[in-house]
């Protein structure tokens, strides 16, 4: 039975929905401790005062903001504590707004929002209000002592919150010079009208089960053969070759006709490591094949 790890209530207008927050994710990645090589033993970390090189008990170690190289400003535990948001159990919904306004840049971590005692009828109606109207709505409140940014969301049976990040937060994209070159690119309308049918060729819905981690399924693999006493032998890497940039439209037609080809396959037999992947390898292998023209 899952745990909740917050619980509070949804506030909007006088309406209170009493709630119990669960994770909607678990990590799932391989997780390693680091060990001497020669006797095994788990290395341990120990903080040290970099200028005496003397052990420093955590009670003694205070917070520093660094505002030039090696110059600090202290800051106390409990002049922190002054400056934390108000510790309230409420997600006050201040917007209603339209899924398609969010840029998924925004979400950062997906949890699961359930009634607590009592709360079954507020949020049934909260759940399908937000269902027929379409609409997200954007909160905010205090977890772990820090003030989050939610969206909350009609998913299915049950309202879902994403904590997000503030605009301040995301970098804009203008940044990197990279993008000026893009900018002054030109395409055909051929190069996009097959671009376009390359698209379509692969589209399909999305089917979050198709897609694995095959790197984690095969380390711990490696792991479960290891643990067995089997010798593991690892095979090197293939080196990219250094190839020009191949031309573009031969790429895009070898492409097509990879994908159409694959199409043509039943789509379980399409669902390998990483779907479409060979189609694509070949179809580069061919365009690189081409001589310029």
């Amino acid at each position: 039975m899952a745990r909740a790890i917050w619980s509070g209530a949804i506030s909007f207008g006088l309406v209170s929905v009493p709630v119990k927050m669960y994770s909607a994710v678990e990590r799932r990645g391989v997780q390693f401790n680091q060990l001497a090589r020669e006797s095994g033993a788990r290395i341990s970390m120990r903080r040290v005062d970099s200028s005496t090189g003397e052990e420093v008990p955590f009670s003694e170690i205070v917070k520093g903001y660094e505002l030039t190289p090696g110059n600090y400003v202290v800051i106390e535990p409990d002049e922190l504590d002054e400056l934390a948001p108000r510790r309230t159990r409420t997600i006050e919904i201040e917007d209603f707004v339209e899924l398609a306004q969010i840029d998924p840049i925004y979400y950062d971590h997906p949890y699961y929002l359930a009634p607590s005692t009592g709360g079954a009828k507020p949020y049934r109606l909260l759940l399908d209000a937000m269902r027929e109207t379409q609409r997200v709505a954007i909160a905010q409140v205090v977890i772990r002592s820090k003030e989050q940014l939610v969206a909350l969301r009609a998913t299915g049976e049950v309202l879902t919150m994403s904590t997000m990040v503030f605009a301040d937060e995301v970098l804009a994209p203008d940044r990197i010079g990279e993008l000026a070159d893009v900018r002054e690119a030109k395409t055909t309308k051929r190069e996009l009208d097959i671009a376009k049918q390359l698209i379509e060729s692969l589209a399909g819905d999305f089917e979050p089960e198709r897609y694995r981690d095959t790197y984690r399924e095969e380390v711990l693999a490696m792991i479960e053969r290891k643990a067995q006493g089997k010798q593991v032998r690892v095979e090197p890497q293939p080196k990219e070759e250094g190839a020009g940039a191949p031309d573009l439209m031969a790429a895009l037609k070898a492409s097509l006709d990879a994908a159409r080809e694959a199409g043509a396959k039943p789509r379980a037999s399409r669902a390998a490591k990483t779907p479409a992947k060979p189609a694509r390898k070949k179809a580069a292998a061919k365009a690189r094949s081409k001589p310029r023209s």
